[in-house]
């Protein structure tokens, strides 16, 4: 689709796409009171519900893997849909008309994406007919010349295309289907013959089964197209990089074992299925790329994310080492382990299955060995390791394959693992390693891909400037009820001088808050030095930038229940949310979505907007967390949030005056004067605001300790 949609054609989209009735064709939901439905998350493998769903706010989310959104996501994720694709099949679901805002490309007319669908679906079935007749025999003997059966080639919606030129077309107009719906769609040419003649073909589905396009192989000797396989042309459902054959079947499976084998063709996606390798899936018409991976990922979802398995077929011959090659240097699109499993003959998983059967298959599988090895053993392999030069040479190409490792904690043992490989001393193997880390575009002479992961860090030691038990001291704390900015004499900062430009203190009243995210600090992360391979901003074992908090620790408890009150009840809260700020917080992720809630424009749509104020992921779905979590009381009110507020607060004025009593303890009176009174007197200001903080906390009963 060309342009894009009109945000209030999104807007009425979410409004009636309900999200409880847009689950129920995925999950059995049963009451789970207070408004809110749960069953099993179809996001990840449970027993025990903690899928939730909150019809009255349009959101869901799991407790088990965190995953959590509205009815746009939860369809984007359950059905691999890109957001576009997503609304617009709930706009088709709810009657929405779409409107496209032109950004001077030409776009799709409103409602053919259904028609090709359609259009894609009755053609499937037109294939299928015409295997079944006699000119079709040529197909099913291709089917079982390759091992496979009727019911097999049932199974995966095999057809075929007859000759004739004009067959599917006239068939597709006699039921209705318009000539731009055919052309559009693919499945007939601009000059009116039909795109697919004289050959087998297989369907090409999403996740939900709907027909996309289709893959075709020629069966006749006298086949005009030199072309051995044909895929449907790009078309508005069909992107050849977008799409990975087998999907629809493997996509539940995948999900479960959090595993998925990525094979070459058709009939390998078929031999794997056969054989009991159910999360088998092939890219078409195209090498497996950087969206197929995403795609990939996002089934899989969180847990995979962290134990998840992409296993790679190859061939052992030139070409498979090749796509190897390949594969790796696309290797930081996952977040999963890649792992590769070659069959040393050079044959592919449907021949193989054919001389040796199902289980040699499977073994194929169960042989796999991490890509990082298949690739260092084919770099190392290049050279000469008879002769000293050579296996310099092959440390020297291999060492940046060692620095890329995801694993940090693996570098010194993969180090080990190579230097048995070449056969050299594992300390001269190790100084490679830490000069191709120093220099990581230093023109090695071997040509191995360097491909660092990403930048490791975690939340750590440091919370950030000024802020209480974590870091050091720097002339910053919180905001008094009643004060401003103040300032020592000598000029610095007072210990109780005004965060954030001076916010006005926080009052508890009838009204709404508002949120833009601001950045959350992370430490970066150190390795143990005595390997010296990590350096702490190289690339390592790769950490998620923005840390999840744990729900259960009890020193974020008041921290997350007041945030759940500010976006489940904002009308306790004025405009300004200032008794309150994001230094407060000691987790940076509930900082973050403080400030997201303190800073977005109140009005209709605000939870929202607030949602979309962010790009991190995991921001997002803390905010889809503490939208649908309980609160601890049914019908909250202004003086209980106003107790929560002084918690939080409290705490952190707590932790100021730890600081500066630290400080003082520090300071000579007799050499600084100026400075110990300064500083006492915050003291003195900062003991009165705690007072002021207890009384505000105990005017409300607490249920978080």
């Amino acid at each position: 689709m060309a342009g894009r949609i009109n945000e209030e054609d999104i807007a009425l989209v979410r409004e009636r796409a309900r999200i409880d009735e847009v689950v129920r064709d995925y999950v059995q939901l049963r009451n789970a009171g207070g408004g809110s439905l749960k069953g099993l998350c179809p996001f990840h493998d449970e027993r025990t519900p903690s899928f939730q769903v909150t019809p009255s706010r349009g959101l869901f989310y799991c407790f088990g893997c965190q995953t959590g959104g509205d009815t746009i996501t939860f369809l984007q994720l359950i059905e691999n849909l890109t957001f576009v694709e997503a609304v617009q099949r709930l706009a088709d679901r709810t009657g929405v008309q779409l409107r496209i805002i032109d950004d001077g490309t030409p776009s799709t007319p409103p409602g053919m994406r259904t028609q090709i669908l359609a259009a894609n679906d009755a053609a499937a079935e037109f294939f299928r007919r015409r295997m079944l007749s006699d000119e079709g025999a040529i197909a099913r003997d291709f089917v079982t010349g390759r091992g496979f059966t009727r019911e097999h080639a049932e199974y995966f919606g095999m057809g075929y295309a007859p000759k004739g030129g004009h067959v599917l077309r006239d068939h597709l107009l006699a039921q209705g289907f318009t000539p731009q719906v055919l052309v559009t769609s693919g499945l007939v040419r601009d000059s009116g013959w039909d795109f697919f003649q004289g050959r087998v073909l297989w369907p090409i589905k999403d996740s939900a089964a709907s027909v996309l396009g289709f893959g075709a192989r020629r069966v006749w000797d006298d086949d005009r197209m030199p072309a051995k396989y044909v895929n449907t042309p790009e078309t508005p459902v069909y992107k050849k990089s977008h799409v990975l054959y087998g999907l629809d079947l493997a996509r539940t499976n995948i999900g479960k074992k959090n595993q998925v084998v990525v094979v070459e063709g058709y009939t390998d996606v078929m031999a794997m299925h056969v054989a009991g390798i159910d999360t088998a899936v092939a890219s078409c018409g195209t090498a497996f790329g950087p969206e197929h991976a995403h795609l990939v990922q996002r089934l899989m979802g969180n847990r995979g994310a962290l134990n998840g398995e992409v296993i790679f077929t190859f061939d052992g011959d030139a070409a498979g080492r090749s796509a190897a090659l390949k594969a790796y240097r696309d290797d930081e699109e996952f977040t999963s382990q890649t792992y590769v499993a070659v069959e040393p003959n050079g044959l592919d998983p449907c021949d193989l299955r054919m001389q040796e059967g199902d289980a040699a298959v499977r073994e194929l599988v169960a042989r796999r060995v991490p890509l990082y090895r298949f690739v260092m053993e084919n770099t190392v392999g290049r050279f000469d390791l008879d002769r000293a030069d050579g296996r310099l040479a092959a440390a020297r190409a291999a060492a940046p394959l060692v620095t890329s490792i995801r694993d940090a904690a693996l570098v010194s043992e993969f180090t080990r693992e190579l230097a048995q490989i070449i056969g050299m001393d594992v300390d001269d193997v190790r100084r490679e390693v830490v000069a191709a880390r120093r220099h990581p575009h230093g023109g090695n002479s071997g040509g191995a891909p360097t491909n660092p992961r990403g930048s490791a860090g975690h939340y750590g030691a440091t919370r950030g400037e000024g802020t209480h038990g974590y870091g050091t001291y720097q002339g910053q704390a919180p905001t008094g009820l009643h004060g401003g900015a103040q300032r020592h004499p000598d000029g610095d900062v007072s210990p109780i001088a005004s965060r954030g430009g001076g916010a006005p203190a926080l009052r508890v009243i009838d009204g709404q808050g508002a949120g833009a995210p601001t950045g959350s600090p992370v430490s970066p992360r150190t390795v143990d030095s005595d390997e010296s391979l990590v350096e702490a901003t190289g690339a390592g074992e790769s950490v998620p930038s923005t840390p999840w908090p744990d729900p259960r620790d009890p020193k974020l408890m008041a921290e997350r229940g007041l945030l759940k009150l500010m976006l489940q009840y904002p009308q306790l809260f004025d405009a300004q949310w200032a008794l309150v700020e994001p230094e407060d917080f000691r987790h940076p992720t509930y900082r973050t979505v403080f400030d997201l809630v303190r800073t977005t424009q109140p009005g209709d749509g605000w939870q929202q907007r607030i949602q979309e104020a962010t790009h991190d992921d995991v921001v997002k779905q803390l905010v889809v967390a503490l939208l649908v979590e309980a609160v601890l009381h049914d019908d909250p009110t202004a003086s209980y949030a106003r107790a929560y507020a002084a918690r939080v607060r409290l705490l952190s004025v707590v932790d100021d005056i730890a600081n500066l009593k630290s400080r003082l303890q520090r300071t000579n009176p007799q050499q600084d004067p100026k400075a110990y009174n300064a500083m006492f007197a915050d003291l003195v200001t900062l003991e009165s605001l705690r007072k002021e903080l207890i009384a505000a906390q105990a005017a409300a009963p607490w249920d978080e300790d």
